[in-house]
């Protein structure tokens, strides 16, 4: 999904920007380049804190419909669209097949059955990786 963004560059060759559907998502960087790199970063990080806050994501809005509605907001800069996956916000539950050793599926069952906050071997699992992964 694309999400456009407005950028400004300084006379110092810095250039920082925001997303005007993404209200407190801004990036900046050294260079024009920079910014633009960053620029995908923080919205990640953004729709990743709004995701752990249970938040909704807000969708993409028109680049014509933000100059139309707000044409003083965007004077001396460009636009930049910025593409990010939204899969990794989804956070539906799928259904998987993975093979793993029968002595590890067994250790698991048996920690599960000892440990009932986990309901069942897929929380576990989930739980299991929400820890270890960044």
């Amino acid at each position: 999904m694309f999400y456009p963004a407005y950028i400004h560059s300084d006379t110092d060759g810095s250039a920082s920007g925001f997303f005007p559907d993404v209200p407190g998502c801004f990036f900046a960087g050294d260079s024009l380049d920079d910014a633009f790199q960053d620029a995908r970063e923080a919205l990640t990080a953004h729709f990743e804190a709004l995701f752990e806050m249970d938040e909704a994501l807000p969708l993409p809005g028109n680049v014509e419909v933000h100059l139309e509605n707000h044409p003083d907001d965007f004077t001396g800069g460009q636009w930049l669209l910025v593409d990010i996956n939204m899969r990794q916000f989804d956070g539906r539950a799928e259904r998987i097949n993975i093979t793993m050793p029968r002595r590890l599926l067994v250790k698991i069952d048996s920690f599960v059955s000892e440990h009932p906050q986990f309901g069942n071997r897929s929380a576990f699992l989930a739980e299991a990786a929400r820890r270890v992964l960044p």
